[in-house]
Parts: C-alpha cells; structure tokens; sequence
C-alpha cells in the first residue's frame, strides 16, 4: 500500500502553482494523495510568511499536523522556512523537514531521503534523536527552474495557474518576499508553452501567469502572451498581479491584439497617498496609477481592474487615509484586497516611527472594505441583463438546488440554476454528464457555456 500524504497551501498564487507541481511529484515517486484532514504518513505545508498573521497561520497549520499524526512527516515548504532560517530559528519542534523555495523542485527526493534516513535509524535501532537537528534543503545556489518539470496534472481543474517569473528586486519598506524569494528569475518562454501544451491536453483551457513581479519579465512576457495564442485548447489567457509602471498606450496596444487575453487586470495600489507611496518605496505616484486605470478603461470599457491595498502604514495620518478612500472611489474597483500593515522585522517598515496602534488599523480597514464591497457590487451589477460566457468549473449546492458554477472573462462568478428539464450538457462543457438549464447554450471552447439571461444567475463575489 502506498504512503499518504496530504498537503496545505497558504499565500499568493504563486504558491498554489508550486503546491500543484509538488503533489505531481509526489504522487509520481508513488506516494497517495488523501484530504488534509484525513490521517497521512506525510503532511506538506506550503507556507507564507507576507504578514505576522501569515507566520502565524503557517505555524498554526504545522502543529495541526502534528496532531493529526505525531509519527507523520512534518515538511515546512517555502518562505515562512526561508524567514525562520535568516532568522536562525531552525528547527522548530513540531517540524521535521525544512524546504526551502529554490528546493520545492526536488520535494519528493527529500522527503524520500528523510524517510529512508528514519527507516535507517529503525533498523539500526538507534532511539537517540539526531544530534544535527532537523535537516534543512539548502536555501541557496539552486535554480528556481529544474529543467524538464512541467506541471501536467491538475485532478481536472479547468483553470491553471503557470509561474513564469519569481524574485523581486523592488525591495518596497514594508516586504519580506525579497529576502525568501530572493532576485529576480525568469522562465523560459519556451517551457512556459511546453508545460501549457500539456495542460491543455488534460483539458485545462484557461492559463493564470503569476509570478511575484510579472512587469518584470518585459518582453519575454508578451511573447509568452504571443505564443500562448497559438497553444491549441487554451481558450483564456489571465495576467497575474502586475506593477502600474507597465500600463503604457503601447503596452495596451500590443496585448490588444491578443485574442485570449481576459480583460482583468489587477494593479497593486497599496495607498492612494503620495507621501505614503514614497514612504513604501514604490515606484509610482497616485496619478500615474490612475493614468494606467484610464488607458484600460479606454480599451475596454467593461474591464476589471483589481488591486491590493494596505492601511495603517506607519506614519499614514488620517489625511493620507482619506485620500486613498477618494481614489479607490475614482478608479472603481472591482475588488480589492485590504491588508491591515503587519510588521516584519528585517524590513525599512519596521524601523520606521509613527507605527500605528492596532485599533486605527482595525477602523481604516473597516471603512475602506466596506467602500470595496460598494464598488464590487456596482461593478458585478453592471453586467446584468447582459450575454456572457463563464468557464463552468463544478456544480455546487445550495439551499438545497443544484447550480453550474465558473468566472467570466472578468472573473465575475456566476451560478447558473441547473434545470430539472431533460436537456444534456453540451459536449463541450467540462462534465458531459450534468444536466444543464435551457439558458445554456455550448460555447466554442471546451468548457465554455454562453448565458442568455444573466438575471437567472446569481453575482457572487
């Protein structure tokens, strides 16, 4: 009988491109793949250490699994494991392997090495515990790429997220992920539409690029664009987080030309205040930002423009607060992710004066979500009345009726009310066997559905 193991993944997309490509590896040295939930012989923890309460959550999620089975092998994977190490604090005592991010490529020889290593010590019937230490992967002078590994399994998911890019060399006050990710790195283009060729074969018709820093890549990212259009199966191409300095009339003008593109394009803020852009370090000013948003918006009309947003950065008075809820007001999201400012010791933030106590935080928070959910529920209203397509991912629940499920272009979720009537799912949608509404008719690509009346489905954030 095979082992079992069972995997968590915390943090940005980037991490869930590497957790997908860990489970192939795994399942393809022999290894099982059972819920995390459910008692496993190995237990993987894709972690994130972006915030204090994502530290908090990885460790959290280790001494879970700890629980679950004492005798299991527990592996910390990725940046939290790569914090802890600059910060000498290996090992911690519920973790029994370390893994750093430039080892995630070699996951299941490590964790086979450390099995055969607690099978040796068995045999040998050594009681002792190694006085070495947990063993650790070493954290530098590897390749972020290994040569060859493409993710191709993905237990059919229509939708994939592709890392092209990792590392950061914009070093912002307040983040970490320089220092665990370290500089940039680009994939080759080539690997990039080998690995999307084979997930098309598998079905999956919509590609994701992440990367920590897209704007990064330049050219090489719009000749991925490029040759993406040509990968037959791939219906829908999305851009992952990208960096306002890139949104130029040219560069709006050459992925216009691209057919697969969605026009969904999420734009890291973090303030609407000058001063508190330059007291982050990054590299743009609030207009610049909005020069970009217009340029979309002249393009296409209809275009979701997403965004990540902190408060309560240190010396963030109300006056600067304020002025980041007028721009959010200006741009119209369609969502944004709002993150309370969390200290990381290592950073230029963490030394500044002016930190702010939790409670402003928790309140500047607060009015700026509830200014979020307004413009996301104006947004997603705007569509009603209106034909779309939506990629149909799965059938779920709720209240007791059966809806077909997925993302428009825009990434607008929409739930279709499944009919009771005896009309099959068209062949190209991506489960053949559920029954479907007569408002559904088969779209060109695999997978894809077209609403006649979006009034009968149900916007969802």
């Amino acid at each position: 009988m095979p082992m079992k193991f069972a995997i968590h993944t915390l943090g940005c997309k980037v991490n869930t491109y590497e957790s997908d490509l860990m489970v192939q590896q795994m399942k393809a040295a022999g290894f099982a793949r059972v819920p995390f939930e459910e008692a496993a012989d190995v237990y993987l923890i894709n972690t994130c250490t972006v915030t204090n309460i994502a530290d908090r959550k990885s460790r959290q999620m280790l001494h879970r699994a700890k629980a679950k089975n004492p005798d299991a092998l527990i592996v910390a994977a990725g940046c939290y494991a790569n914090a802890v190490e600059q910060g000498k604090g290996l090992p911690e005592e519920c973790v029994d392997l370390w893994v750093f991010n430039k080892e995630k490529s070699r996951i299941a020889e490590l964790v086979q090495e450390k099995l055969a290593e607690r099978t040796a010590r068995a045999d040998a019937a050594l009681s002792a515990e190694n006085p070495g230490g947990c063993p650790a992967a070493s954290s530098a002078g590897t390749s972020a790429w290994k040569e060859g590994l493409f993710l191709t399994e993905l237990d059919g998911h229509t939708r994939a997220f592709v890392k092209i890019q990792d590392g950061c060399n914009q070093f912002c006050s307040y983040c970490i992920i320089p220092y665990v990710r370290g500089r940039i790195t680009g994939r080759p283009v080539e690997d990039t539409l080998n690995e999307a060729k084979k997930l098309a074969a598998r079905g999956v018709t919509e590609i994701v690029l992440t990367g920590i820093h897209l704007t990064s890549l330049g050219e090489d990212l719009l000749r991925t664009m490029e040759g993406l259009e040509q990968v037959e199966g791939i219906r829908r191409v999305r851009l992952g987080s990208l960096e306002p300095r890139l949104i130029t009339t040219e560069f709006i003008e050459t992925i216009g030309k691209f057919q697969k593109l969605c026009h969904h394009f999420h734009l890291s803020l973090q303030s609407g205040s000058d001063t508190v852009l330059k007291n982050m370090n990054r590299h743009y000013t609030a207009e610049e930002y909005a020069v970009g948003c217009d340029l979309i918006r002249k393009a296409w009309p209809d275009a979701a423009i997403t965004t990540d947003i902190i408060v309560g950065f240190p010396r963030e008075t109300e006056e600067e607060f304020e002025e980041t809820l007028a721009f959010a007001k200006r741009v119209g999201f369609y969502e944004a992710h709002v993150f309370k400012y969390s200290r990381r010791k290592g950073t230029v933030a963490d030394r500044m004066d002016g930190q702010l106590t939790e409670a402003v935080k928790t309140e500047r928070s607060n009015r700026l979500m509830a200014l979020c959910d307004e413009m996301s529920h104006a947004y997603r209203s705007r569509f009603l009345g209106k034909n779309v397509t939506f990629l149909y991912e799965e059938t779920v629940t709720a209240d007791g009726k059966d809806y077909l499920t997925g993302f428009t272009p825009e990434y607008v979720r929409c739930l279709l009310p499944v009919s009771a009537a005896s009309a099959a799912a068209p062949a190209s949608s991506k489960d053949a066997s559920a029954p479907v509404s007569g408002a559904l008719i088969a779209g060109e690509a695999t997978g894809l559905v077209s609403v006649k009346n979006l009034e009968e489905c149900l916007l969802l954030k």
